[in-house]
């Protein structure tokens, strides 16, 4: 049988592009029933998975895949010549003591929203998102320097180059334009060259990463380039990307356990720590 792409059953513009890519080179598409695995999941050649990571916790095990993501802390282990701003993971529990405002999100996964803060207190409850019910308890926070970004492109990287890529916002709104012919793409291609060549060895060879133009609020200056986030590749919307340019990162990014690079083994999704009481 051919290679199977598993998606989670949340409908998207996204996992319908990857799908319709992945049918044309002969792939196997299959969405996966609410109530997880089928009870006799197909076998393939080896199957590879798209969706969201709290879905994925309960499938990924049976059908052998392994995910990989960028580490909590990768942002604040950049140096400032390529982030910009001041940025930093902390606990919750010291998040909430913080003084602001700051600009907060959880390191990789979705589980409260992405914002600017008045400080620490005004940071989600214990039940910070409404399809997420368990607590928060003491999972890390990123916190980092409120600023603007005037474009920000998504790149899909493999083996620490650009597959494909967009911009997809222009000051804080959705503006989805293909990277290939933009007016920034030999800006995009060389800043992206200069971060992977100095940090490559610190993303998994499938990954997303983010980057764009930042100024500081009030400053006049042209601004200058620097890196937003990094993202899992199995999660992450193509906005304007070629598709089957980035379903070869996907598919990198989530696929068969024993296909995983000896370079990639420690990029591997762990199960998400447990709450505190």
């Amino acid at each position: 049988m051919a290679a199977l792409l598993a998606l989670a059953p949340h409908r998207s513009t996204t996992a319908g592009l990857l799908a319709g890519a992945a049918r044309e080179r002969g792939m196997d598409v299959m969405v996966l029933p609410r109530c997880g695995v089928p009870e006799r999941p197909p076998v393939n050649e080896g199957a590879h998975y798209y969706g969201g990571p709290h879905f994925a916790s309960g499938v990924v095990g049976p059908l052998g895949i392994s995910l990989l993501e960028p580490g909590e802390r990768w942002l604040d282990s950049l140096p400032h010549a390529f982030t910009g701003r001041r940025v930093e993971s902390v606990p919750l529990s010291v998040a909430r003591r913080a003084d602001g405002p700051f600009f907060a999100k959880p390191p990789t996964d979705k589980s409260f929203p992405a914002a600017v803060y008045e400080n620490g207190g005004a940071l989600p409850g214990p039940l910070a998102h409404p399809a997420r019910p368990a607590p928060l308890g003491d999972s890390l926070v990123q916190l980092s320097e409120v600023v603007i970004w005037t474009r920000e492109f998504r790149l899909f990287l493999l083996d620490g180059r650009i597959r494909t890529g967009s911009q997809y916002a222009t000051f804080g709104r959705l503006d989805a334009v293909p990277l290939r012919g933009h007016r920034d793409e030999a800006a995009v291609q060389d800043f992206a060259r200069q971060l992977t060549d100095a940090a490559g060895d610190t993303l998994p060879s499938g990954v997303v990463v983010d980057i764009g133009v930042l100024r500081r609020p009030g400053g006049g200056d042209a601004g200058q380039w620097a890196v937003v986030e990094a993202n899992m590749a199995w999660f992450s919307n193509v906005y304007a990307a070629e598709p089957a340019r980035a379903l070869d990162v996907v598919l990198r990014s989530a696929g068969p356990r024993a296909a995983v690079r000896e370079r990639d083994a420690r990029f591997h999704r762990r199960p998400p720590r447990q709450p505190l009481p």
